[in-house]
């Protein structure tokens, strides 16, 4: 079975090689998704883990994993902290 690979800073599900980032040089980055990390950096280096966490919401909603605001924020809340973009030392 194959280990899905999961973006370190979204959560989003990275099911090929077409959803990984991509490196300042162009080479892949396979702990980012292409959405986050498109280009050797962070699409927004600013974001904090809130806004992230909001702005992830309506993709969890229009995907169906959850099915409201409030699952999809406690979803999140408990999850992305412990993504390696998110983790506290």
């Amino acid at each position: 079975m194959q280990n899905l690979k999961m973006c370190q800073s979204c959560g989003m599900p990275m099911e090929d090689e077409s959803l990984y980032g991509k490196n300042a040089d162009a080479t892949i980055n396979d702990e980012y998704c292409c959405y986050c990390f498109p280009n050797g950096a962070f699409t927004n280096s600013n974001e904090t883990l809130e806004e992230m966490i909001e702005s992830c919401i309506p993709f969890l909603i229009k995907d169906g994993v959850c099915p409201d605001e409030n699952s999809a924020r406690k979803m999140l809340q408990e999850h992305l902290p412990s993504l390696k973009r998110w983790k506290t030392a």
